[in-house]
């Protein structure tokens, strides 16, 4: 039997920026990347899109890339440089038949409690996305988070931030700016940052406050 329990010893959630302020934010994701150096904290914003004057489509994808490099490097959210995409299924991030549950949300944590759902599963257990959105963390040590990838989307009207991480090392297959549909493989389970065994552990923000994930899994994956 597979187990991983999770024990990532920080507080996720400095101060998160959401597109409809309003709600009050307790807790939420902080990393350091090594793709870019930006603030501390899990964003889930969704703010002006980037115009973007190239033409070609190698000139478009340069501006593009130019675009996400300077908005991320100026602290600015993904949003500001591309399109999120809108987000019209939900799937469950691994496979059928190849994780058991293991440590839920609110699972007790020194000083916080535990922000996502943890899918235990072998070493290399394919990880693949939730739902349509863009990458706007990618990053190989995210502190007790371990290898982790983060994805904006928009989900009837919300901005949603899913985070994945406890990856194998060298397994991600994005990066910063890259936008994956529902389904694409970002990366393999693994057992990076503090955790016991291997697993994904899985958050789900809304409007930038981390919600269970199962509820709202359950309400969405058809």
């Amino acid at each position: 039997m597979i187990t991983g329990v999770a024990l990532p010893a920080l507080n996720p959630g400095a101060d998160p920026v959401s597109a409809a302020e309003g709600v009050s934010v307790t807790t939420a994701a902080s990393v350091e990347t090594q793709s870019y150096s930006s603030t501390d904290e899990i964003r889930a914003e969704i703010a002006p899109r980037g115009n973007f004057s190239a033409t070609t489509p190698q000139e478009i994808e340069e501006t593009r890339s130019k675009a996400v490099a300077a908005a991320i490097s100026a602290g600015m959210p993904l949003a500001s440089a591309v399109d999120i995409p809108i987000a019209d299924e939900v799937v469950m991030p691994m496979a059928a038949g190849t994780y058991s549950f293991t440590d839920s949300f609110g699972a007790s944590r020194p000083g916080r409690s535990h922000l996502g759902q943890d899918f235990a599963a072998p070493v290399g257990t394919p990880i693949r996305a939730a739902m349509d959105g863009c990458v706007s963390r990618s990053t190989e040590s995210y502190q007790g988070y371990g290898v982790t990838i983060q994805i904006e989307s928009v989900l009837d009207g919300r901005s949603v931030s899913t985070v994945y991480s406890h990856m194998v090392n060298g397994s991600r297959a994005v990066e910063v700016g890259d936008c994956v549909k529902a389904g694409d493989y970002l990366a393999d389970v693994g057992s990076t940052g503090y955790v016991f065994g291997s697993c994904l552990h899985f958050e789900v923000h809304v409007d930038s406050t981390p919600i269970d994930p199962m509820p709202w899994l359950s309400a969405n994956v058809k």
